[in-house]
């Protein structure tokens, strides 16, 4: 076996972990995201950061634009996870998908530009495979809670949230001095209503 000078295998003999590097190049991916936005995302530096190759990173993401997908839908399995966490400990079905949406789009709203979504919220704009990726994961929800909270009202209550958020996608500070935080409370007792 080939054994570097510091005693450590070789990369050539090292263990390969492909679901770890995939995973630690999607968090490096969403690091330099909320840290410097997404157009900092390159292959190059999210390589950097993970400590692979640019080829190692290729291996799992054949572009930057596939690279931007994964983190994306990474995050929407998040966003699916907080949701689901929050939809449990609502008693009541009638809105419950909706006070579960509104929580989640002002969970990270003080983060500002260093959250993750304020981060990729240009992406989603410019990119027509996020809108995709973000228009069906929309489709599913719907569909999953159209009896519970398909009424017009909850509708304009999601909508209201979606404004917010892109006001604060717009403004950056200035969201949440126009929508304070305690406009969340607003939009959930309209939901409950």
């Amino acid at each position: 076996m080939a054994v570097s000078p510091k005693g450590s295998r070789s990369a050539h003999h090292r263990k390969k972990q492909p679901e770890q590097v995939r995973r630690a190049l999607l968090d490096c991916a969403a690091q330099i995201a909320a840290e410097d936005g997404a157009a900092a995302i390159t292959i190059q530096a999210v390589a950097t950061r993970a400590g692979v190759t640019k080829g190692g990173l290729l291996h799992h993401f054949d572009s930057k634009q596939a690279l931007l997908a994964a983190v994306f839908s990474d995050l929407l399995d998040k966003m699916d996870q907080e949701i689901d966490r929050t939809l449990a400990d609502d008693p009541v079905a009638r809105g419950r998908f909706t006070r579960a949406y509104v929580r989640t789009c002002f969970s990270d709203r003080l983060l500002g530009e260093r959250s993750l979504w304020a981060a990729l919220s240009v992406a989603i704009v410019s990119e027509p495979a996020l809108r995709s990726l973000w228009s069906a994961w929309l489709d599913d929800r719907m569909a999953r809670h159209a009896e519970t909270d398909g009424d017009p009202r909850l509708v304009a209550v999601r909508l209201a949230a979606d404004g917010v958020w892109l006001a604060d996608m717009m403004e950056k500070a200035g969201g949440l001095k126009r929508y304070p935080q305690d406009f969340e409370a607003v939009l959930l007792a309209m939901a409950e209503a």
